[in-house]
């Protein structure tokens, strides 16, 4: 559910005797199992025996693991009870299950996500906050330097081992700048079906991690992971084109905004607050949210407005799309994907029509979103027509395991709480 890779490592040969008869298993408590790696055992989500599933290799995923010495190879693979029936709580099965509501409607989403995130100092101590590295001027970077070349080149080797695993791993990124925060970087994937997207996104997490290990530092997608320095986000451009014309429909014949557009915009208003717990899944992601730090605090939306949570992009008629800017870096990127894919479907289902596109700055108006973790599981809680699209099992193994993580994290006492308090109140 964190988007945490988890599986098995074998030998080739008994890879491919598993391929004969679904040898390769694993129990189904693995949907239930926390960012901690705890287990939720108080849930009726999986069964009382803890059954095993089948995992099943998706062909298309098989790709090289570019950090290793000698060829290895990694796979996605699907998992399927016993009796052959897909689980409905994997995530990588509820996209596919959105994927499959558009598909009736004859439609297909096209996506491009934008990935955030920094290269820190090792951290041997989780008491102590991060610090950027040592770039190759020797010196650690202080400023903001957004599309800076100059701090962008600063991890010119790191950056170049990414992209040689990238192309050794057939990953389709396009390009990487320099974001606002320090060493923080951003990488744009280039357009196209979102389960692929979502493997992609999935894979190069782990790309980026070992590249930075290899340069004795670290990598991390934390939503927050500096007090002071801007959030981590993935920004998913979404559009839909006819499945038999190819024609993009976000976009009329002459050019403008479609109702469909329209409807699907609403449709992003209307959920996307209750869908927060699947794109800001941790209690961290949600310092990310705040007025004036590159991430939105609402849904409004606006024609080319970075300050909106939701941005129509200027663009030609063929390219005409919807940038939803709520996402942390930190989701699991098939949660992701299938929750905004899930708010545009339900915006288009109930006709459902948005505001009035924002003029100026949009951090004027109040916050339209959840401020902490809690808040974000009780809205999606109360909104069934999402969970009912999304799979009502899911929906409730995913709010299970979330809540559980949530009540771990309220066990700790921080460092603000003893400086403040202890000897205050």
């Amino acid at each position: 559910m964190s988007g945490i890779a988890r599986g098995k490592i074998l030998p080739a040969n008994k890879f491919l005797k598993g391929l004969e008869d679904r040898g390769m298993r694993i129990p189904e408590c693995i949907f239930i199992q926390t960012v901690t790696g705890e287990f939720v055992w108080d849930t009726d989500v999986v069964s009382d025996t803890n059954r095993d599933i089948a995992m099943v290799p998706d062909a298309n995923t098989i790709r090289l693991v570019p950090w290793y010495p000698e060829p290895v190879a990694q796979v996605v693979c699907d998992v399927y009870h016993l009796d052959g029936t897909p689980v409905d709580i994997a995530p990588r099965q509820v996209l596919r299950r959105i994927l499959d509501l558009y598909a009736k409607k004859g439609l297909k989403p096209i996506v491009a996500p934008e990935l955030e995130f920094y290269f820190v100092k090792k951290n041997l101590d989780p008491d102590y906050p991060l610090e950027p590295p040592i770039g190759m001027s020797g010196r650690q970077e202080s400023g903001r330097q957004a599309y800076g070349i100059e701090a962008a080149n600063e991890f010119d080797p790191i950056v170049e081992d990414i992209y040689d695993f990238c192309d050794a791993a057939n990953l389709d990124v396009d390009t990487m700048a320099h974001e606002a925060g320090a060493a923080q970087m951003e990488i744009n994937f280039n357009h196209g079906d979102p389960l692929e997207l979502a493997d992609q996104v999935f894979m190069f997490k782990r790309v980026v991690r070992q590249a930075a290990l290899k340069h004795d530092m670290y990598a991390t997608f934390m939503a927050k992971p500096h007090q002071n320095q801007p959030g981590s986000s993935m920004h998913i451009h979404q559009s839909l084109v006819d499945m038999y014309t190819g024609k993009n429909v976000f976009s009329t014949k002459t050019g403008k905004d479609s109702k469909t557009l329209l409807n699907y915009i609403g449709g992003l208003q209307r959920y996307m607050p209750a869908a927060m717990p699947l794109v800001a899944p941790n209690v961290n992601s949600y310092r990310r949210i705040a007025r004036y730090s590159d991430a939105p605090i609402n849904v409004h939306w606006g024609h080319d407005n970075r300050t909106c949570g939701l941005r129509v992009p200027d663009s030609e008629p063929e390219a005409r799309r919807i940038e939803n800017r709520l996402a942390g870096s930190d989701a699991n990127p098939y949660l992701a994907l299938a929750a905004t894919l899930a708010c545009g479907y339900l915006g288009m289902k109930e006709k459902i029509s948005p505001s009035n596109p924002v003029e100026g700055d949009a951090y004027r108006f109040a916050f339209g979103l959840p401020r902490h973790q809690g808040d974000a599981l009780n809205k999606l809680n109360y909104a069934k027509p999402l969970k009912d699209t999304l799979g009502e099992l899911f929906a409730k193994a995913y709010m299970d395991t979330k809540n559980y993580e949530y009540d771990l994290y309220q066990q700790v006492i921080s460092s603000w709480e003893r400086e403040n308090l202890l000897l205050n109140v």
